[in-house]
C-alpha cells in the first residue's frame, strides 16, 4: 500500500545548512523527492554531481542559482533543471525564507562533488 507524504508526516526530516530544512518524500537509488526550505540570505556551498540531473522547483520565494558561469533567478512557481555535471549551487537572495521541490534521477546519495 502506497503512503501518504508530507512536511508533517516525511519519511525523514534533516537540516542542512545553515539552518536550512529538509523534508524526504521519496528516496531510493533511482529517484529522491524532497521538499526544502532555506531561510533568508543562506546559501550552499558550489558543487556537481556525477551521475545525478536534478530539478528545482520553487514555491514559496524566489532563488537565485548559480549553474556553471550563469546566474539565473527562478520565481515562484517556476522550474529549473540542472543536468547532471554542472557545477552550481543555490542562493536566497531574498529577505524571507523561500521553499522548493527538489528531484534527484538518480539520487544524490553519495554523488555530491563540493567545490
Amino acid at each position: 500500500m502506497s503512503a501518504k507524504v508530507s512536511i508533517q508526516a516525511p519519511l525523514a526530516h534533516y537540516q542542512w545548512g545553515d539552518g536550512c530544512d529538509g523534508w524526504n518524500f521519496v528516496e531510493g537509488p533511482g529517484l529522491s523527492v524532497k521538499q526544502e526550505r532555506m531561510p533568508a540570505g543562506s546559501s550552499e556551498a558550489l558543487h556537481y554531481h556525477q551521475y545525478a540531473q536534478q530539478f528545482f522547483f520553487m514555491l514559496k520565494g524566489s532563488a537565485m542559482f548559480e549553474i556553471e558561469d550563469e546566474s539565473i533567478i527562478v520565481n515562484e512557481m517556476e522550474g529549473i533543471h540542472i543536468r547532471a555535471g554542472k557545477q552550481h549551487r543555490i542562493i536566497n537572495h531574498t529577505t524571507s525564507a523561500i521553499e522548493f521541490i527538489l528531484s534527484s534521477q538518480p539520487s544524490t546519495v553519495s554523488d555530491r562533488i563540493n567545490l
